[in-house]
């Protein structure tokens, strides 16, 4: 089945490139799968090149990728391909890039390939760790490509055993609790989704997503269901939108829907918690903004609608940021603060206008940036010290000064300090939510969501004078070498792309400019 997509791909207007890009990575596991399991440098080597080639090619695509066209519709797709998959029912292999997926999937490449490197440690069930490792790449990948609703809903279940895999098996002390409370939780999520997805089938006969936002541009399409009953005063659309809205926000993941998220990091490995809050957590963002807004245009637009989602965004920012506080586990802090910062995303898809939603958007991507980079921080010290007790740390800048150098920029990325990219989305976020004239909750909204930053200062630099600051709490410490070579090719990558996007944040904002312009015409703004 493969090769026939593949090969009805490369006839179309997109040249294969998408299929190879995220295909690529399946292929290097069906490569380790044939490789003897005592071979484990032959098998490292191979995921390392079936995960390079993906991201050699997003990088071309950064750059060969059309800024100026305004995507979201059909006719404004780039690279697109086609084949016919199950014709009975209409469903295509149908992929296609635009300025909201062409950054995000630059991202998720890059923690991809990256986090092969972090996983050369890897002891236990090599082989089985790679397969898993490269069958999730695909499925990411595939998300961020994919135009046909059903082709997207396999890429998104095609994550869920993987990821249930490598926090169930390599993971920590708790790693079945951890492993199921994820799988239950994404479960009913996608549970909601596949009921959504169906419903659009039975009402508009396709699941193809550009036709159901064209749909959704007319009143007068099946899409509204002007007579079908009503069910507790809502109609065929209204259901749609919130049965989709919390299947794409438990993997943001929202207040109350994120329980699953910090046992999820703490017993998954360093590398699966990096993928885990610098890509996964991002599709979450990215369903909305691809398939929940422009299906749902109508129903963004209501009052109530904007002012469900800037609450949901700031209760979360202020939830996460006191919770984070109140941590004594370095992973888990970090966990927390990625629930913090996610709530951005949803203020500025609050806004509706451009400031905060290319704001939202850029933060989905800073924010990949900032968290892989910290979960690499807690790593580093955890491979040698055993443990991740903020109690016991202390006075590791002058042990370790090559790894607190690195260090200060994630923290000061994920701070929000001016230069560096953090503070550019979360920026354009609150300015466009200030701004707004969507809702009028939304000033005092913008208000209260600028608080975070100030808590996020407060528990992170509390974090830097615990962690790297004094002098050693353990004499061990002054044994520890600093960051190796692998340690440090791992991270600085994301350190350069931190500092490169704060200086110059038109290079990322440039990306989204027209796509989010279009995504704002769909939505009446």
């Amino acid at each position: 089945m493969l090769a026939t997509l593949l090969q009805g791909a490369a006839s179309s207007s997109g040249g294969g490139i998408l299929s190879v890009l995220t295909f690529a990575p399946v292929i290097g596991m069906l490569v380790i799968l044939f490789l003897p399991r005592s071979r484990t440098e032959a098998i490292k080597t191979v995921a390392a090149c079936a995960a390079f080639v993906p991201l050699a090619l997003s990088i071309w695509l950064w750059f060969a990728y059309d800024k100026a066209s305004p995507g979201v519709l059909a006719e404004n797709m780039s690279f697109v391909e086609q084949a016919s998959w199950i014709p009975t029912l209409g469903i295509k292999y149908y992929v296609g890039v635009d300025g909201l997926s062409v950054p995000i999937l630059f991202l998720s490449c890059l923690i991809f390939f990256f986090a092969v490197f972090s996983s050369w440690t890897i002891g236990k069930g090599v082989k089985g760790y790679f397969a898993m490792f490269l069958l999730l790449e695909t499925g990411t990948n595939g998300c961020f490509v994919a135009l046909d609703f059903f082709l997207f809903y396999v890429f998104w279940e095609l994550m869920l055993l993987p990821m249930y895999f490598l926090i169930g098996i390599w993971g920590g002390p708790r790693r079945e609790y951890a492993a199921i409370k994820f799988f239950l939780y994404t479960l009913l999520g996608s549970v909601l989704m596949l009921v959504a997805l169906v419903a659009l089938y039975m009402q508009c006969g396709t699941f193809d997503l550009m036709q159901l936002a064209a749909m959704a541009r007319d009143p007068q399409s099946t899409l509204y269901a002007a007579g079908a009953p009503s069910v507790f005063g809502w109609k065929f659309l209204p259901w749609v939108f919130w049965f989709l809205f919390i299947g794409f926000a438990v993997k943001v993941p929202i207040v109350p829907l994120h329980t699953w998220l910090p046992d999820a990091h703490v017993e998954a490995p360093t590398p699966i918690s990096v993928i885990l809050a610098g890509i996964l957590l991002k599709l979450g963002g990215y369903g909305m903004m691809r398939i929940l807004f422009p299906i749902g245009s109508s129903v963004m637009q209501q009052p109530e609608t904007i002012l469900t989602i800037a609450l949901i965004g700031t209760v979360s920012i202020l939830y996460g940021a006191f919770v984070a506080m109140a941590q004594t586990d370095f992973k888990k802090l970090v966990a927390y603060s990625s629930v913090s910062h996610m709530g951005f995303v949803l203020l500025g898809f609050a806004a509706l206008n451009h400031q905060g939603m290319t704001g939202a958007a850029a933060q989905m991507f800073n924010h990949g940036l900032s968290s892989a980079m910290l979960f690499l921080i807690v790593g580093v010290f955890y491979d040698r010290a055993h443990h991740r007790d903020l109690g016991r740390m202390g006075g590791l800048a002058s042990t370790m000064p090559k790894y607190a150098g690195l260090a200060m920029i994630g923290i000061f990325t994920s701070i929000g300090l001016p230069g560096l990219a953090g503070f550019v989305s979360e920026f354009w976020v609150l300015l466009g939510a200030f701004s707004s004239d969507a809702h009028g909750s939304l000033r005092l909204l913008a208000i209260l969501s600028a608080l975070g930053i100030v808590l996020t200062a407060g528990y992170l630099l509390w974090t830097i004078q615990r962690v790297f600051l004094g002098k050693p709490k353990d004499p061990a410490y002054e044994q520890y070498p600093d960051i190796d070579a692998r340690e440090t090719v791992t991270q600085a990558p994301f350190a350069v792309l931190c500092v490169l996007f704060g200086v110059l944040p038109f290079l990322l904002l440039s990306q989204y400019g027209a796509s989010v312009q279009g995504l704002l015409d769909l939505l009446g703004r």
